[in-house]
């Protein structure tokens, strides 16, 4: 028996320009803390030219310049550490405190419908900046999924990076301002 006879009903769309990335070819790999590294040179960057939405006292939010969606966020310890597990008590809670005020600015500024959330740890799990720990929070609408990023290698973003950066930012100073919700009884 012929395994193409065989079958799964998968219709696929191939993509062979893929493997020159997961093959390593153009892959940032910023291992060492410094100016290669782009999650430390940012901050050293005025908020705008940064692409910085928030600074906190240990992590910050940043856009992430290819973004999967308008408004892909990173949040981001200052320290240069690999492993979520480097992380401090303190840097965890700030880290998840600035994905919960991501995800009510990405509510409000774009009426997102989910995220996605998460961390790709080291290069073999799929983190491209593999030496920086960076926590990605990605706007999702119902039907934003589409053959454009596959066929054409192309992404369609509805905002400029700039924009973005100023609207999020200024979302970011509302939601602080803002009363805290009331404690469950």
């Amino acid at each position: 028996m012929n395994v193409d006879d065989l079958g799964d009903r998968w219709e696929r769309l191939w993509t062979p320009h893929r493997m020159a990335y997961l093959a390593g070819e153009s892959r940032p790999t910023h291992d060492e803390p410094g100016e290669d590294c782009p999650f430390c040179r940012a901050p050293g960057q005025s908020d705008s030219a940064g692409l910085i939405v928030h600074r906190g006292e240990l992590a910050y939010a940043v856009l992430n310049l290819f973004p999967y969606n308008s408004g892909h966020l990173l949040i981001c310890p200052y320290r240069h550490v690999p492993h979520y597990d480097d992380l401090s008590a303190a840097e965890v809670a700030e880290v998840g405190a600035l994905t919960q005020v991501s995800m009510r600015v990405l509510r409000r500024c774009s009426r997102a419908h989910g995220f996605n959330i998460g961390m790709n740890q080291g290069s073999v799990g799929g983190a491209g900046i593999a030496g920086h720990l960076h926590q990605h929070v990605v706007p999702r609408w119902g039907g934003d999924t589409n053959f454009m990023p596959i066929i054409a290698r192309t992404k369609t973003m509805a905002q400029l990076l700039g924009e973005t950066q100023q609207l999020l930012a200024q979302a970011w100073v509302e939601d602080e301002n803002l009363p805290a919700p009331p404690a469950e009884a």
